[in-house]
């Protein structure tokens, strides 16, 4: 499956690098913007598959314009960040990014990034995920979560448990003995019991909610 993609950032050598990376990898880019006012419009015109979106950008900065993309369903986010915007990191988390990937990744990990997150698995920087729960660490208060989680049945608590692990629905479907698409059903079921928007932000919860 070709994957269609919108890119986002405010610098122009730097869409037009991140389009001929994709492009090597038969990654469409359907378009781009340079704020996060210009992705929605294109996202609503374009409907792509992915935005791949900067965080800062002027005006509409690009957790703006991902809480509007995720909102209206127009198409899954893939962020692009650098080491040291936890903030901007953690508030994408909350605007419903489906993956998180530093601007110094490879070709490679940018191609995998994209069609994880096209095939509505995410994809997550190392480096970004140890800061994003260091984050829910010292902001969530203990047990807080405990009363959402109470609404899992069994089920859902393995396959948050896989969420809080990493795993994509391929991976939770052969670890539960049950079909990609029933998998990708659970999780979701998970999102919405627990009143996120992504994977990510669940896989979090997870974490926080595991004993040490």
């Amino acid at each position: 499956m070709t994957v269609r993609v919108l890119v986002a950032d405010d610098h122009a050598a730097i869409r037009a690098g991140l389009r001929a990376l994709l492009e090597e990898a038969d990654i469409e880019v359907v378009g781009e913007a340079a704020d996060g006012a210009a992705a929605v419009r294109n996202a609503r015109a374009l409907r792509p598959d992915v935005v791949l979106m900067d965080v800062r950008m002027p005006g509409t900065d690009g957790i703006d314009a991902t809480r509007t993309i995720v909102a209206e369903a127009l198409a899954e986010v893939l962020v692009l960040t650098t080491f040291d915007l936890d903030e901007y990191v953690f508030g994408a988390v909350r605007a419903g990014a489906a993956g998180f990937l530093l601007k110094s990744a490879t070709a490679g990990a940018l191609h995998a990034a994209v069609h994880a997150v096209a095939r509505g698995e995410g994809a997550l920087a190392p480096e970004v995920t140890r800061r994003l729960l260091d984050a829910f660490a010292t902001t969530a208060q203990p047990g807080e979560s405990d009363p959402v989680l109470a609404k899992l049945t069994e089920r859902e608590r393995e396959v948050l448990a896989g969420l809080g692990r990493g795993r994509s629905n391929a991976d939770l479907a052969g670890e539960l003995g049950i079909s990609e698409s029933t998998a990708k059903t659970h999780v979701s079921r998970v999102l919405g019991k627990l009143g996120v928007s992504s994977r990510m932000e669940a896989a979090v919860l997870a974490r926080h909610a595991a004993p040490d």
